[in-house]
């Protein structure tokens, strides 16, 4: 299921074969004090295997960097931006494109949505069949409940529950103009958008469920187009 760990006829066959390569779009940015610095990308590259384990689909190395300026001021937090995350992108999609028929792209950070949409626009331009799957879900949107309670899922020995705080609890809608004026220092000094402490593995567990329900969903609907 990984493309890396294949010798190049394999990939060239299983390409042939329509083989779809998913490409997991993370970040390194902090998330809290409890969660690690790979939440995107471990949520973006969990996803695209669950799907590889459901379709015909080879799961490239992920991209662990994006457009986290927001997160600005936190240790650890390294971005490279939205211009530089939308040409590595255009770039990885054109160089895919001569191997693979269907580019996928699995974005599981919220500040790289411009970037990726532009990218994936500019490559259908291009005349190439590219599709961007978006993880989404009710509530807390960044260290907060649902990202918590997946990755005690993913990564049980990297979330660190004792030291789980709660952080700004206001809607995201709310919040946004601050966010924007201010990333996310301005609103939270935790990093947290939301109450993670009461967060389980029974909750990431059918969470995780239902992300990859609504991938494999958006796959099987793209075959049909």
């Amino acid at each position: 299921m990984r493309l890396a760990e294949l010798a190049s006829p394999d990939v060239a066959e299983r390409a042939a074969a329509g083989a779809i390569l998913a490409v997991p779009v993370g970040a390194t940015e902090q998330h809290g004090p409890h969660l690690p610095l790979t939440t995107d990308t471990d949520i973006a590259l969990a996803l695209c295997d669950r799907l590889a384990a459901a379709r015909d689909v080879l799961v490239a190395p992920p991209v662990p960097y994006g457009s986290s300026g927001e997160h600005a001021g936190f240790a650890g937090t390294l971005s490279i931006g939205q211009a530089a995350t939308e040409l590595l992108l255009v770039e990885l999609g054109r160089s895919a494109a001569e191997t693979f028929r269907r580019l996928l792209f699995v974005s599981a950070h919220g500040g790289n949505a411009g970037p990726v949409t532009r990218a994936v626009a500019r490559l259908r331009a291009e005349s190439r069949d590219v599709e961007v799957f978006r993880p989404q879900w009710a509530g807390e949107p960044h260290a907060g409940h649902p990202e918590t309670a997946l990755q005690l899922v993913l990564r049980p020995g990297s979330v660190r529950m004792d030291r789980a705080v709660p952080g700004d609890r206001r809607p995201l809608g709310e919040l946004m103009p601050l966010l924007l004026d201010g990333g996310v220092r301005a609103v939270t000094g935790t990093g947290v958008l939301g109450d993670p402490t009461s967060a389980t593995t029974v909750e990431g567990a059918v969470l995780l469920d239902e992300l990859t329900a609504a991938l494999v969903s958006q796959v099987d609907d793209w075959g049909k187009r």
